[in-house]
């Protein structure tokens, strides 16, 4: 049967994803996008059923049945081994398929029904059952099996039917579709979870490694026109490189990286991520691969006036902190008298130092070296640092995709790759506005 191929399609590996483009090897990696994703889960459900016309065309010139249950239930039964081995749930994958399959044999069977009280009026050459149109249907099986992998994590949202209700209006639009089974897609496609999975295995499966990453702590991850650039984002697909795997980019966040770690967003992070105890409560961290700490940036004329941190605590001294992360938890802790301004702008908030709308900041000295070296009117108070931070790759407690991660970067590490990265990043102009985003590598998700 026909329908085996989709297992070995899987084996293989995937190109593609949810309709993003996998292969992000190139100069212009990209973050993918979640409402595209789903939007090409509901293409593919809408070209199925843009088929059945043609498919009870020609039943009725062979005067073959409807329904072919032996068909659908080895498409829905092959579709479901195929989804567990890339960690879908096997019952929701059935019951999308089970969705389109229902909705599929209505429009063939009121089509026959119609032809049997008007006459046969299908005036378009009927395709062949055998060698074209279930070749066809099994190629948008594969696809769809890939498009869901790529949706699975939107497909969790709990708003996610009413949040993508007016996409299925726009997408599923073939004759066939109602309200009802619309909504019926929909419902089916909130059901998709994650199931208990070894993540190495089914990254193998996939042939796709999904990376978090923020877009927004330079020198380590940078979203800009030109595409996503860093050290971790290097170091990201060095490592989906040495995985025999395509890099697939996924935006996160610093409060949301935690949330969106546990709904299976993405299988590994890079982002500049600092080891803290919180974290390691809830996932495996890598050994480190480069090392840093809190110090002061301030304005070239103010130096001396800030060389140590007992220096910043008086009410004169404006310190200005991104919010949510440990530069404001450092700030609040130590600085009981400076006046403390938050200010929400990460890509500009150097540019209010520069402006002196305020007076220092306190940060990651990987980023006060980005900073001092693109503004020459920015410098470093202090030589050394104030806290010591480990940066790690965070990933699912996976024994084989710890020692995997861990393995590969005792080898970058013998070969200074990391380091070599963050001296090229640190030497490289900032490439939007005024300033480069800052971020906060240590910032603290709303579990932390």
């Amino acid at each position: 049967m026909r329908c085996g191929r989709v297992v070995l399609a899987l084996a293989v590996g995937l190109s593609s994803v949810g309709g993003v483009r996998a292969a992000e090897n190139g100069p212009n990696a990209r973050f993918a996008d979640e409402t595209e994703a789903v939007e090409h889960v509901l293409a593919l459900a809408d070209e199925r059923l843009a088929l059945m016309p043609a498919v009870a065309a020609w039943k009725w010139r062979h005067d073959a049945p409807v329904s072919d249950p032996a068909r659908e239930r080895a498409v829905i039964d092959n579709a479901a081994s195929a989804a567990a081995r890339l960690g879908l749930a096997a019952e929701p994958v059935q019951r999308v398929f089970e969705v389109q399959m229902s909705t599929a044999r209505a429009v063939e069977e009121e089509l026959q029904r119609r032809w049997r009280a008007r006459g046969f009026d299908f005036a378009q050459p009927i395709p062949s059952l055998q060698n074209e149109l279930r070749p066809r249907l099994d190629r948008i099986t594969q696809q769809m099996l890939r498009a869901l992998y790529g949706a699975a994590p939107a497909c969790t949202r709990a708003d996610f039917v009413a949040r993508f209700a007016a996409s299925a209006a726009s997408a599923l639009h073939s004759a066939g579709w109602s309200q009802q089974t619309r909504q019926q897609l929909l419902e089916a496609l909130g059901s998709i979870r994650l199931a208990p999975a070894p993540t190495l295995a089914r990254i193998q499966a996939a042939g796709v490694l999904r990376i978090g990453t923020t877009g927004d702590y330079a020198p380590f991850s940078v979203d800009s026109a030109a595409g996503l650039t860093g050290v971790d984002i290097e170091l990201a697909r060095r490592l989906a490189q040495q995985l025999h795997v395509m890099p697939l980019f996924v935006r996160t966040s610093w409060p949301a990286l935690l949330s969106d770690f546990d709904r299976g967003a993405f299988d590994v992070a890079l982002s500049g991520i600092s080891s803290t105890p919180a974290r390691a409560a809830v996932a495996a961290l890598s050994d480190p691969y480069l090392w840093s700490g809190k110090t002061l940036i301030a304005r070239c004329t103010d130096v001396r006036r800030f060389s140590s941190l007992a220096a910043l605590d008086h009410p004169q001294v404006r310190v200005i902190v991104n919010p949510g992360g440990t530069n404001e938890s450092y700030v609040r802790n130590h600085l009981k008298h400076a006046s403390v301004r938050v200010y929400a702008d990460n890509r500009s908030i150097f540019d209010e130092i520069r402006a002196a709308r305020a007076d220092v900041m306190i940060t990651d000295d990987a980023e006060v070296e980005l900073q001092v070296h693109a503004h020459p009117d920015l410098c470093r108070p202090l030589a050394g640092t104030l806290t010591h931070d480990a940066k790690v790759v965070l990933m699912a407690r996976d024994a084989a995709l710890v020692g995997a991660v861990n393995a590969w970067l005792r080898a970058e590490l013998r070969a200074g790759v990391p380091s070599r990265l963050l001296r090229q990043m640190q030497q490289r102009p900032c490439s939007r506005g005024s300033s480069c985003p800052p971020g906060d590598a240590d910032a603290r998700s709303p579990a932390q």
